[in-house]
């Protein structure tokens, strides 16, 4: 059945069914990656995913349903079911559709040619990745996993209130781990790459960071325990806050579970911190006109100059409060309920170039890599314990590398003590949710290390 013909059959027999208000998310992707070893495809998929999750109002609940196909028996199934899904809802929280309005401006993070790349050409790119990491340095080894990967995606909504909104994205990618050795003296290093214009690929870059990173990993000590300033390079800043994102979160302060609860318009960070959410940036996959619930999107400032502005809202949140929808409405697929998220959420970046945070923190450390991230980290207390490596640092200068030692701290401690942020915004990994940030100077953390 055509999807328009489907839709109408689908809200036709909703409405017959009681429900006031109902509405359909499509949403369609392909997947592709391949992953190379010695050689050697190790690992090859090609997903085609697609489906329909359909919610409507009934006796002021909201029920919610999903199919996979888009058929007759698809049209009843998904009514029923979302019927018997409201009548087991508890929550007494006033609940709502968007009855839509002016038309979302598109959002540049499609690009057809990355569609015209043919697997071989993937697998070729992918075979290249670990050619070039073999000839960086004598002591990596030849053999180096190496991954390349495309996403294409369409998500569309459409409701009985009048709303209709479309959007589409693509990008390709690559990671490539690097191993090397030198007697009994092992180090890996690790580089992730990613763009929705082909032309911008770098393989050749990202094998340089991970032979090097391998590379200067093979003389790697522990360091003393004790307090360090501390350079977070843009990548782990990134992660730090998209692991701490939902104290940003409305839906989760509302049920006690962020501590920004109510604290709009206190100061919660240094003055140089300024964190925004930007529906709208180029080239990013979590880039969108519009949020979960058809709402056009939009910037917004979280903390600016330190202070909360506001927290992120959906309709349902934004209601309970009494404020306006922040447009952060999400759904993660299909098959979800609506939530509350970010898009891309970041710091944003200073003028300072990276020689100057090095110059800025004098003695410390540089970490370049955080782990453990969902054994370590509380995400309401804000308390962290993470394995860490990176570099020493002396009078602004690298002067070795450092592994096998923990960094701990607090994410709300480390956002008011930052002393400098840096001008080299990265968003590090592609993903529904976009987190950025540059490189953060904070003047200590504690480490464990020997």
């Amino acid at each position: 059945m055509e999807r328009e013909e489907f839709y109408q059959k689908l809200f036709s027999r909703a409405r017959e069914a009681g429900f006031s208000a109902c509405e359909a998310y499509y949403a369609s992707g392909l997947n592709f990656s391949v992953t190379v070893f010695g050689g050697e495809i190790t690992d090859y998929s090609a997903a085609d995913a697609r489906g329909l999750g359909f919610r409507g109002l009934v006796d002021g609940k909201m029920g919610y349903a999903s199919s996979q196909a888009l058929d007759e028996d698809a049209v009843e199934l998904l009514v029923e079911g979302a019927r018997e899904n409201a009548r087991l809802i508890e929550c007494e929280d006033e609940q709502f559709l968007f009855a839509g309005g002016k038309p979302c401006a598109a959002t540049d993070n499609y690009n057809p040619e990355v569609d015209k790349i043919s697997a071989a050409d993937k697998i070729r790119l992918c075979k290249s990745l670990e050619a070039r990491v073999a000839i960086c340095d004598a002591r990596v080894r030849r053999e180096a996993e190496s991954t390349v990967f495309s996403e294409s995606g369409s998500i569309e909504i459409v409701n009985t209130l009048g709303l209709r909104a479309a959007r589409k994205w693509n990008l390709i990618g690559g990671a490539v781990q690097a191993v090397a050795a030198d007697g009994e003296r092992v180090g890996s290093g690790f580089s992730l790459f990613f763009e929705n214009d082909p032309g911008k690929l770098d393989a050749e870059k990202a094998a340089r960071e991970a032979a090097k990173e391998a590379v200067d990993g093979l003389s790697a000590q522990s360091a003393p325990s004790g307090a360090y300033r501390v350079l977070l390079r843009n990548d782990v800043a990134a992660r730090m806050l998209g692991a701490f994102s939902g104290v940003f979160s409305a839906d989760r302060a509302q049920k006690g579970l962020s501590l920004l609860s109510g604290r709009e318009g206190e100061r919660v960070a240094a003055d140089c911190v300024n964190i925004v959410d930007d529906p709208r940036l180029p080239g990013l996959p979590s880039s969108t006109p519009f949020d979960g619930e058809g709402v056009p999107a939009f910037r917004k400032e979280i903390v600016s100059g330190g202070t909360l502005q506001t927290l992120l809202h959906n309709l349902k949140t934004a209601k309970k409060q009494g404020v306006k929808t922040t447009a952060n409405a999400a759904r993660p697929g299909y098959a979800s309920p609506v939530g509350v998220a970010p898009a891309n959420l970041f710091i944003q970046p200073s003028s300072l170039a990276a020689g100057d945070m090095l110059n800025r923190l004098g003695d410390g450390l540089l970490i370049t890599d955080l782990q453990g991230w969902h054994a370590g980290a509380h995400t309401v207390s804000g308390d962290f314990s993470l394995p860490a490596r990176g570099y020493r640092v002396e009078g602004g200068k690298i002067v070795g590398s450092v592994h096998q030692i923990t960094l701990a701290g607090n994410f709300f401690d480390l956002l008011k003590s930052v002393e400098a942020v840096g001008g080299d915004l990265k968003f590090p990994s592609p993903s529904g949710i976009g987190f950025g940030s540059p490189t953060l100077l904070l003047p200590s953390l504690s480490v464990a290390g020997k």
